[in-house]
């Protein structure tokens, strides 16, 4: 999904006629399995969560922290891993 993309989709909630609870009901009305709206969650808590920790892995560079090559490569894993699981959980929601 790309900024633009999501910016507009945003963006069209404010210009469109409706109430956002009459958007929200024909979401609902399409049937979308529960699979579908799941994937579509992560696919949207991915970037965020990506962004947030490799924002604090560089706030720690910041510092002066972290940069031996070992280093480098476990906190590059760590971002990995907490992305993926804190996208899993913002999803669950």
């Amino acid at each position: 999904v790309s900024s633009p993309g999501v910016s507009l989709f945003a963006l069209s909630a404010l210009v469109l006629p409706g109430q956002f609870s009459d958007y929200l009901d024909v979401i609902k009305s399409l049937s979308l399995g529960p699979a579908l709206i799941y994937s579509a969650k992560f696919a949207l808590a991915l970037p965020v969560t990506y962004h947030t920790w490799n924002g604090i892995r560089h706030l720690a560079w910041d510092m002066g922290i972290g940069f031996k090559i070992p280093q480098l490569y476990q906190s590059g894993a760590l971002v990995l891993i907490l992305t993926v699981f804190s996208s899993l959980g913002i999803a669950a929601m």
